[in-house]
């Protein structure tokens, strides 16, 4: 090869570029579209770190004036961050929560101890009534008012089949419309390792009318449907598929109204989708598809994804950190939520 190709400059640069046609032709397309995103590392501003023994920040929300972050944690509770002084507060807790049962010693399995105590994942504000909307995976969808306090139970089955683990929530702030999934009816958030594992597909993609009480099924069948976020536009929703390690858009308006198509392929398991302010999306991952336990220090943490479906940069970070949402705020800043840490870690996204 060396002969053909001989060995002065231009020879270099014609075995550096068959090089390079040789190797994006071993890469998968998923791989060939990564090349054009671009690659950041998390740069840590700041972490917020829950009381003692609490952890599982999973998801955050802002209020309509910008306070918060809050979010829901191990004992079942969701807590609102009042400043460095402060720390973390209560905001709301489930109906029947015990200080007792709930924030006592983990001597029982936690499917035991949530089962009672609830645990909150997604969660999402309407900022026209300042109404808390709570995706709790054994409580079912919940709703706290703008001055917290015992939640109220919403919802905890659709047509007859009970909710086994509800999860994601986005909320339409013109409507007021509430969309929520439950990940299976098959399995608990305990059990989360089986659904992927059986590949089950029993999950549901709900919505709730909060005037009139309406509650529908607009998609049934679905793997592992995780967090979701409506569009800029509000005329579909982006919804995770955790096991299939990728994204569908399901339209709720328009002449395809009431159908799904793919509408993205992932390098990982997603977890919840929050807006980008541009538009698109960040899609926080909890494990790469490929993920190696040698090498690199680094994983991708999430990935924003463009309004059509285009991976348009990976964030990078410590491997111990497993984000399972990515908000983004003023100045850039990314709240991560994380169901194993003991804080919300704050970073910014560097080249």
């Amino acid at each position: 090869m060396g002969a053909v190709l001989g060995t002065g400059r231009v020879g270099t640069l014609t075995r550096v570029a068959l090089t390079v046609v040789v190797l994006l032709l071993l890469l998968p397309t998923r791989a060939l579209a990564a090349v054009v995103a671009a690659d950041t590392s998390a740069t840590l501003v700041e972490t917020l770190p829950l009381p003692t023994s609490l952890v599982g920040p999973e998801s955050v929300a802002f209020d309509e004036y910008g306070d918060g972050p809050y979010s829901g944690v191990s004992d079942g509770r969701i807590l609102r961050w009042d400043g460095a002084d402060r720390g973390w507060t209560t905001y709301s807790h489930p109906p029947g929560y015990s200080v007792a049962k709930c924030m006592a010693p983990k001597l029982r399995p936690a499917e035991l101890t949530e089962s009672k105590c609830g645990r909150p994942l997604g969660l999402r504000f309407h900022n026209v009534s300042g109404n808390l909307y709570i995706a709790d995976a054994y409580k079912g969808l919940m709703r706290v008012g703008p001055r917290g306090g015992e939640a109220a139970v919403l919802a905890t089955e659709a047509d007859g089949v009970p909710f086994r683990f509800t999860n994601g929530v986005d909320v339409d702030q013109v409507t007021g419309e509430v969309y929520f999934t439950d990940s299976s009816t098959r399995f608990q958030r305990s059990q989360h390792e089986r659904v992927t594992a059986t590949g089950d597909s029993t999950g549901r993609l709900m919505s709730y009318d909060p005037t009139t009480g309406y509650l529908s099924v607009l998609e049934s069948g679905m793997a592992y449907p995780n967090g979701l976020s409506l569009s800029a536009d509000r005329s579909h929703l982006v919804v995770a598929l955790t096991g299939p390690c990728k994204l569908v858009r399901h339209w709720i308006k328009g002449a395809k109204a009431g159908t799904s198509e793919p509408f993205a392929e992932l390098p990982g398991y997603p977890d919840n989708v929050r807006p980008d302010g541009k538009g698109g999306y960040w899609v926080a991952l909890h494990r790469e598809k490929t993920e190696s336990p040698y090498g690199s220090d680094s994983h991708l943490l999430a990935v924003r994804v463009s309004r059509d479906g285009k991976l348009v940069q990976e964030l990078r970070g410590a491997k111990n950190v497993r984000p399972t949402e990515v908000m983004e705020r003023d100045g850039g800043k990314l709240y991560l939520g994380s169901v194993e840490l003991n804080h919300v870690a704050v970073v910014k996204a560097t080249t």
